[in-house]
């Protein structure tokens, strides 16, 4: 009787841990791996990161925004969301552009509603060339020259920090509101990765992954950017 009631209360505190897990990665933080490298160099691929997905929670009240830490997306802030063309995967970008912003590219440099802004500190540039606006059909012409564009309600503009090399609101759009999971808080793990194809590699090539990194724990991780803040 004794061994059947330790059982049950075993299995009841596992229960409430399942929950509680699910609960908390619903609704509260989430982890998320950097596998590309369009947020270079602030965030580099193998890094693990948690998700703040509280934050932009809905609110009924002022008063809830006042109390509860929570509030709107900000220009600048690190945010997940769904990928519009592909819901099923998530993206990692720099908000850049709020509801109602105008942006504009020329040359490499962004103007918000018709002001230059310095995004130097946050941004990196891997290609010194410069595709001009004349090039109406070569793809990368709206990487450096792109706009005027203004941001429909309830959406953002997001970019990576990376510019010469992310897949971004400028080739596909606005990110909906509704496709926000959350914005990026701290890395809590770094590991030297190659970049992510999306692609699964298969039973065999997980288990070369997974014993590489077990074999050189130590030397893969970059202990330098444990419990780094994500800004």
């Amino acid at each position: 009787m004794h061994e059947k009631s330790l059982l049950r209360e075993y299995l009841e505190a596992l229960l409430i841990a399942v929950i509680f897990a699910t609960f908390a990665r619903t609704w509260v933080v989430q982890a998320f791996k950097i596998p590309s490298g369009s947020m270079e160099k602030n965030l580099l691929i193998g890094d693990h990161i948690l998700v703040n997905k509280f934050i932009y929670g809905p609110t009924l009240s002022a008063l809830e925004e006042r109390l509860l830490p929570v509030r709107k997306v900000r220009r600048g802030d690190v945010v997940v969301f769904k990928f519009p063309q592909d819901p099923t995967r998530d993206f990692i970008k720099r908000c850049m552009g709020l509801p109602g912003d105008t942006l504009k590219l020329v040359d490499k440099d962004l103007f918000i509603n018709g002001r230059h802004v310095d995004d130097s500190k946050i941004t990196w540039y891997e290609d010194s060339e410069s595709y001009p606006r004349q090039l109406y059909f070569h793809p990368k012409r709206v990487r450096d020259n792109f706009g005027p564009r203004t941001v429909p309600a309830a959406s953002y503009f997001c970019m990576g920090d990376n510019r010469d090399n992310s897949n971004d609101s400028r080739f596909w759009g606005t990110v909906p509101e509704s496709y926000l999971k959350g914005r990026a808080l701290m890395v809590y793990w770094s590991v030297e990765s190659e970049q992510d194809s999306g692609e699964w590699p298969g039973a065999q090539g997980k288990l070369q992954q997974l014993s590489r990194l077990a074999r050189h724990f130590f030397t893969l991780t970059r202990w330098d950017r444990t419990f780094r803040i994500v800004r």
